[in-house]
């Protein structure tokens, strides 16, 4: 079945999707915890829309974007560019011009000399954590105030060039033997790729909340799910994580599918702060993500440069996906 796309270039499957996930979402972001997605896979921009959106980020930003070769990698780019500023001005509360975001020497954003505003109604609340992720169809961001945070998102895909059990062989160093026994008894080829992508999301969290990057040995890090199966629109926080063999008390992981093939891992860690409390008698239930559209993205946003239109010509030229994924698209 196929439905028409509406202005903003989502498809009612979309939209449909937004209505049920934002009245979820909202009461986590009166809590102090963003959970924001973006579907890249069906955004079909129009020249307004993308020339708008080009004038919307930095014009270092929408330099590297245009170098892309493929239109999906441009989209995801932008989608997060915009999801991260639109964080920062209506959460922050820092203007969207006065916004500068930078990114460390591993690549992560983050928000260059923030502006402090004044208060005289108490204490300074904690200081927001954010992060983001795009793989599949969706980029996502998540924040927290007073935490750690790390965000990944992985698609439940076929391996494109072995099958199974050689990728599965291939990969075989970045899990444990505990975790491999849980993935391969998990069922089908799908259901033990489901779970493969789940434990990966995981791990990435992780490493992406402590900022370790590169060289971070993934097998120090083993991961015990709830006997709760995970089901679309119901987060759970109940995976624990044993860190060099030891349960870590003060992390907390919580996963959401989006849909089908699309599953998030948040990770939450204790703040910087050698007195920080364990997180996990009073943390809150799991946030739902809450599915934005592009005119969500950019209901606060001000332009910072002036229109380019052989930006739109470019991005036109692009294809969508490399050759390899349409044939293997196809063939399904």
């Amino acid at each position: 079945m196929s439905f028409r796309s509406t202005s903003s270039g989502h498809s009612l499957h979309a939209a449909a999707l937004r209505a049920a996930w934002r009245c979820r979402g909202d009461r986590g972001e009166e809590m102090g915890s963003v959970r924001w997605a973006f579907l890249c896979g069906s955004w079909t921009p129009s020249r307004a829309d993308w020339l708008l959106a080009a004038r919307c980020i930095q014009r270092e930003e929408k330099d590297r974007i245009g170098q892309f070769v493929f239109a999906k990698d441009a989209k995801s780019a932008m989608a997060g560019r915009l999801l991260l500023r639109r964080f920062v001005c209506e959460k922050m509360g820092i203007p969207w011009s006065d916004i500068r975001l930078e990114r460390s020497p591993r690549g992560k954003p983050y928000l260059a000399a923030p502006l402090k505003v004044s208060s005289d109604s108490g204490p300074e609340p904690p200081a927001w954590s954010f992060n983001l992720s795009h793989q599949g169809d969706y980029a996502v961001l998540a924040a927290e105030r007073g935490k750690q945070v790390g965000v990944d998102i992985m698609k439940t895909t076929m391996p494109g060039s072995s099958s199974v059990p050689e990728f599965f062989r291939i990969m075989t160093r970045q899990f444990t033997a505990y975790e491999w026994s849980v993935i391969q008894s998990a069922g089908s080829e799908h259901q033990q790729l489901a779970t493969f992508y789940r434990h990966w999301a995981l791990k990435e969290s992780f490493i992406k909340a402590i900022g370790t990057g590169l060289g971070f040995n993934l097998q120090r890090v083993e991961f015990h799910l709830p006997s709760d199966p995970l089901t679309y629109g119901q987060p759970l926080s109940q995976t624990r994580m044993h860190l060099d063999e030891e349960e870590e008390e003060d992390w907390i992981f919580e996963e959401s599918l989006l849909d089908a093939d699309h599953h998030v891992a948040v990770a939450l860690g204790p703040a910087d702060k050698p007195a920080s409390a364990p997180l996990r008698p009073s943390l809150p239930p799991a946030t739902t993500f809450t599915l934005l559209s592009f005119s969500d993205l950019i209901a606060s946003a001000s332009p910072l440069t002036e229109e380019d239109s052989a930006y739109w010509d470019s991005f036109k030229m692009k294809a969508e996906v490399p050759q390899r994924q349409r044939d293997t698209h196809t063939s399904k």
